[in-house]
């Protein structure tokens, strides 16, 4: 018993690393993608697809995306498609637009899909916007016109992928922002806000004719005004914060002139002040000269009294004259 054991368990151990070895075999040497490729015309060779496991790119990607290729006609070797794969681009999406591109008549070649691709564009996407141009929105641009009055304005953009700009072109926001620049411009040099709301279009052909798409991977095709909306009087609304401006002006000079009028009139105060205090003075130095007598300074002082008495009296009379009467 203990040797037929032994012989099951030797033969279920040899059965498990011939079985093994047959799977490793068939992951090493895909026969079944072998035999596919031979069929649809697109022949690989065995130490190809060898050599494609070795360097850890996948056969099946690869194949199946030269069958598509053959099958559309396209001679594309499997050496640029296992190069552009190890570079980090998708091989499929690179044969589907060159299939794309082939259908629609637009000239393509392999090298120019793989550099956008690996530039990071979606050539597929492109491709499609070659055949079916995209349309653009752009956001609401705000603008016044010479009168004063503000606009806004809405444009749709329709474009067209420009597959030889399309490696280092610019995007969509700069088309965007180069269409609102000349909608400002445009309206700005309107000279009232109504020939604009009459035609519309002047700013579609306006902005068309500055050969916006200069240096984007985008071909503009039409500048379309989908809406315009009246905004505020910005003209009237900056004349207001002027006059504003111009009052608070004035009224700073007219404080200032009142300050200055005030310090004036304390300082006159003051030199008057300052002389009645050089009066005592002057009759102490005219008493010691033998100037003025005793009867000069009495005749004075009565003088002073009765010019206070008067000045009391008067003050009386007004009071009496502003109280109403019981």
């Amino acid at each position: 018993m203990t040797g037929i054991e032994t012989s099951l368990t030797g033969g279920l151990g040899l059965l498990v690393l011939v079985v093994a070895g047959v799977a490793f075999l068939l992951y090493l040497v895909p026969i079944p993608l072998w035999i596919a490729a031979w069929a649809s015309g697109a022949y690989v060779g065995l130490f190809t697809l060898i050599g494609m496991r070795l360097r850890r790119v996948p056969p099946t990607t690869v194949v199946t995306a030269r069958i598509s290729a053959v099958k559309a006609g396209l001679d594309i070797s499997i050496n640029d498609l296992e190069a552009h794969f190890l570079a980090g681009g998708n091989v499929v999406r690179v044969v589907n637009a060159m299939i794309s591109a082939d259908k629609a008549n637009i000239p393509l070649p392999f090298k120019r899909a793989a550099a956008i691709d690996l530039a990071g564009r979606n050539v597929l996407e492109a491709v499609q916007m070659s055949v079916l141009p995209k349309v653009i929105q752009t956001p609401k641009i705000a603008a016044v016109a010479k009168d004063g009055i503000q606009l806004i304005a809405v444009c749709l953009v329709t474009v067209r992928t420009n597959i030889d700009r399309l490696v280092g072109g610019a995007g969509e926001e700069t088309i965007i922002a180069r269409v609102g620049e000349g909608m400002v411009s445009t309206i700005g040099s309107s000279a009232s806000h109504k020939s604009v709301l009459e035609s519309p279009d002047h700013i579609s052909k306006h902005v068309l004719s500055k050969g916006l798409d200069a240096g984007t991977a985008y071909e503009i095709l039409s500048i379309d005004v989908s809406d315009v909306t009246v905004g505020e009087n910005i003209g009237a609304k900056l004349q207001i914060d002027q006059a504003n401006a111009d009052k608070q002006i004035a009224q700073a000079k007219a404080e200032e002139r009142r300050a200055m009028a005030v310090a004036l009139e304390q300082e006159m105060r003051a030199r008057v002040v300052e002389a009645e205090a050089e009066v005592p003075r002057a009759m102490a130095e005219a008493f010691r000269q033998g100037n003025m007598g005793i009867m000069d300074y009495y005749r004075m002082k009565n003088v002073q009294a009765d010019t206070v008495m008067r000045e009391e009296i008067a003050g009386a009379g007004d009071d009496a004259a502003a109280s109403p009467r019981k």
